[in-house]
């Protein structure tokens, strides 16, 4: 497999750690020139000396996934000669875990945002780019939160739903010109976002308890997916939404209320 990406162009949106760095390193590995594109200039600089270390091509772009000239200005660092892009991976998004009726009305909203934006943004300009270069692969990364219910994550749930359904609409207006769209939906994966929980043995085994394979997921799980949404193994493939989780989605999402503290809603709606 060394070098089937050689020539190949990629931006990376969080890119400086857990899955996108995870994504990235697979991706120079098999000879791509990656960008790593992310908030902390620090963090930037060290993945990418880990993958030059590695034999790999790395850049680097200080970038807001949430700001729209970041991102076309990461998408210009990424870009070969001609302007062209050939791969696009986005990671950032989040949300509180929250009673559904306790959001403040600009947080939920926010937090929406906060998943949908950044892929939106990445698709334009990455998207445009790949026309220019006569094709390419767009990955997003969605979540299990869009397959069933996540009590108490309602805000995360609907966002990552929304960049589902984005996913399948823009693989159908962009086939034609040979660009894909497709997403990873991880399960429980460890990562610097989920340290907290890992660090709850209760919740840890809840997460098991809902799992055909008894173990949780690690970043090179999700990496090894996106690389192949990205590479030449899925040229015939688009509008999919891979679920990596363990087999989570086949049972049920944890019940968070009996992990950690919850406030009561319906107490909050009486004014107690």
């Amino acid at each position: 497999m060394a070098g089937v990406l050689e020539g190949k162009h990629a931006v990376i949106v969080g890119g400086g750690s857990g899955i996108g760095f995870g994504s990235a390193q697979l991706l120079a590995r098999d000879g791509a020139t990656v960008t790593l594109a992310g908030r902390t200039e620090q963090k930037l600089r060290e993945a990418a000396a880990t993958i030059e270390a590695a034999g790999g091509k790395a850049r680097i772009a200080v970038c807001d996934g949430l700001s729209g000239a970041d991102v076309k200005a990461a998408v210009d660092i990424a870009s070969d000669e001609s302007g062209g892009v050939h791969i696009a991976v986005v990671v950032p998004g989040g949300g509180s875990i929250k009673p559904v009726l306790m959001y403040d009305d600009d947080q939920f909203s926010a937090e929406i945002d906060k998943n949908v934006r950044p892929v939106y943004l990445l698709l334009k300009y990455a998207g445009q780019a790949m026309i220019r270069a006569g094709g390419g692969s767009f990955v997003a990364i969605s979540s299990t939160a869009a397959v069933f219910s996540t009590r108490y994550l309602a805000s995360y749930a609907a966002g990552k739903a929304a960049v589902d359904q984005l996913v399948r609409v823009a693989a159908d207006e962009l086939g034609q010109h040979n660009v894909r769209v497709n997403s990873v939906q991880p399960g429980f994966t460890r990562t610097a976002t989920t340290e907290g929980s890992f660090g709850n043995p209760a919740m840890l085994q809840a997460f098991l308890a809902e799992q055909p394979i008894n173990r949780h997921g690690e970043v090179n799980d999700i990496a090894q997916a996106v690389r192949y949404f990205a590479g030449p193994e899925s040229s015939w493939t688009t509008g999919q939404l891979l679920t990596v989780d363990g087999g989570n989605t086949l049972r049920s999402f944890v019940t968070y209320d009996k992990l950690i503290p919850i406030p009561d809603q319906a107490a909050s709606a009486r004014g107690e």
